[in-house]
């Protein structure tokens, strides 16, 4: 098993399973890339409608049984009944998953009249109670059950939204008290939607901390280097790139210096939520490992976390045969080893809003 430097900001990336078949080795690439620089735990998303359902049960089922990173499998209950919901938890259950991500999911586009279904889940609340309730089954039928839950328990994530939630018309207020109901429901941590502000992250903490909530919320960043990925994210979530953030990418002289710029803008928004306290960082890959094994190694140089080649990973075989040396690899620390930033005076900042 991967170990992580003991005290150290947790790191974390999101990957998303190929669609296709030929996308496949690409992806695994991409993983292994990813899994070298020994993250804390990886998530699988489900796709919307868990339209990915088949595809991310076979990138999960490998990681468990393969690459020895804790892997988070995404799941989310919008539109399916509870028996279908209960199965598929099960399934995974069996296949070694310990981690999920539990998530309502967005309603279907295109579909004025669609209604969920009579006797489903409504919510991510009460997606954390169901699978609870699942696992506890598997205990009571099965004795290897019981003590896989001894050994390794089940832990459940929840998405928090600092900036409110656009899709559910939810202030950052309205979000914390939502965040206390997941909490109660049996959620163990929160990742939150994207941001491209500190305070953004830090107010909100302070919200979640005043209504209650205990759990840690861990800040989940987009590596701000592409500009069509930002606009495009920001279209899809309601949350808006910033002014500054664009202003780089337009006034940059080419896409090399544009890359760089919006790294380092990247870099500093990372420092500064660890500066205020956070556990760790959840990046959004987008299936890009470069771009944020680069905003890994920027945020290392100018804050002095280990953050990057904390460990050896221990990898299965097959996945040794995966790895190979890339531009990814190789060229994260040359490149950013020379960038200065001022210091950020942010020690007020640094309490208890945003751990655990």
């Amino acid at each position: 098993m991967t170990t992580p430097s003991f005290g150290g900001p947790l790191i974390s990336f999101e990957i998303m399973p190929p669609r296709k078949p030929d996308a496949a080795p690409k992806f695994w690439s991409t993983a292994a890339d990813l899994l070298s620089s020994a993250p804390d735990f990886v998530s699988v998303t489900y796709g919307a409608g868990g339209k990915d359902k088949r595809s991310s049960l076979e990138v999960i089922a490998r990681l468990v049984r393969e690459a020895h990173t804790q892997p988070i499998a995404h799941f989310t209950c919008i539109g399916a009944d509870r028996t279908s919901v209960s199965e598929t938890v099960r399934q995974y259950l069996r296949l070694g998953v310990r981690t999920f991500l539990a998530l309502r999911g967005d309603n279907p586009v295109n579909q004025p009249d669609w209604k969920p279904a009579p006797n489903g889940i409504q919510s991510a609340s009460e997606l954390v109670a169901t699978i609870r309730a699942v696992e506890a089954q598997e205990c009571c039928h099965y004795p290897s059950s019981r003590l896989r839950q001894a050994l390794h328990p089940l832990t459940i994530a929840v998405a928090t939204f600092p900036n409110g939630n656009p899709a559910a018309g939810t202030t950052p207020e309205q979000e914390a008290e939502r965040l206390v109901l997941k909490q109660a429901a049996g959620a163990d941590f929160a990742i939150s939607q994207l941001f491209w502000r500190a305070d953004d992250y830090l107010n909100f903490c302070e919200l979640a901390r005043t209504a209650g909530v205990t759990i840690p919320i861990v800040p989940g960043i987009l590596p701000a280097t592409d500009p069509h990925r930002i606009n495009r994210v920001g279209e899809l979530t309601g949350i808006l790139p910033p002014k500054e953030l664009l202003d780089i990418f337009d006034h940059a002289a080419d896409a090399a210096q544009a890359h760089q710029q919006g790294q380092i803008f990247g870099a500093r928004l990372a420092y500064e939520v660890l500066q205020g306290g956070a556990p760790g960082l959840h990046l959004y890959t987008f299936n890009k490992s470069q771009p944020a094994l680069e905003l890994l190694q920027a945020t290392a140089e100018i804050s002095g976390y280990p953050l990057l080649n904390r460990t050896t990973p221990t990898l299965h075989e097959s996945f040794r045969q995966t790895l190979r040396p890339t531009a990814a690899a190789e060229n994260t620390q040359s490149e950013f080893s020379q960038i200065k930033l001022s210091p950020l005076d942010l020690t007020q900042r640094r309490d208890t809003h945003a751990t655990s």
